[in-house]
């Protein structure tokens, strides 16, 4: 596969060849043209930057501008093998509303998140007393995009709340996985398979 980001990576080594997804939030379209590419996928995007629309539209992807908490409200349900959220769901303002769209509209989602639970950012916390600017979170607080700070743990909570089943789920370290018992504490990001009940 293509190089991309670890989270990327597994999201495309986990995607059946000729499906149909949507990237909600898909950046600049690595992922998309990835699938496309390697694995003969038809893949749409939505992105609210516009930079990022352009790139993707100039690598021939099939990309509309737009905000996943107010646009994934018009695509019909099941319309997509499935819906992609990576990255982003931190950002947005509403993910209750996000998560249920997403379930919806594709059979199947994945979603990834950096962990806000894990250690370095409980040290920074714990003795610089300031909100921490990691590798994983090189903004800072005033200027971050990330609205809602989840932890792995909370996802699962929200998930069991929801009557989400869990397919399957990757938990990164840096670039290497971390181990599902510890994943709360030694993850840096988290990758979730998804489906409804």
């Amino acid at each position: 596969m293509t190089a991309l980001r670890p989270d990327l990576t597994i999201i495309a080594n986990n995607i059946q060849a000729g499906t149909r997804v949507l990237d909600v939030g898909c950046g600049d379209g690595a992922l998309m043209a990835a699938l496309r590419d390697e694995k003969q996928v038809d893949a749409r995007g939505l992105e609210i930057d516009a930079a990022n629309v352009s790139a993707a539209v100039a690598r021939g992807l099939s990309v509309i501008q737009g905000d996943a908490d107010t646009d994934l409200a018009d695509y019909p349900d099941d319309s997509f093998d499935y819906a992609i959220l990576s990255q982003t769901l931190q950002t947005t303002r509403r993910p209750d509303i996000v998560l249920e769209h997403l379930l919806r509209i594709g059979k199947e989602a994945f979603v990834s998140f950096p962990n806000f639970a894990q250690w370095r950012i409980r040290f920074a916390h714990m003795f610089g007393g300031r909100m921490p600017v990691t590798k994983q979170l090189p903004d800072r607080w005033y200027d971050t995009p990330n609205i809602h700070h989840v932890t792995i743990d909370d996802f699962r909570a929200f998930l069991k709340e929801r009557d989400v089943v869990i397919e399957n789920s990757w938990f990164l370290g840096g670039k290497q996985q971390a181990t599902k018992r510890l994943a709360n504490l030694l993850a840096a990001h988290a990758v979730f398979k998804l489906r409804k009940s």
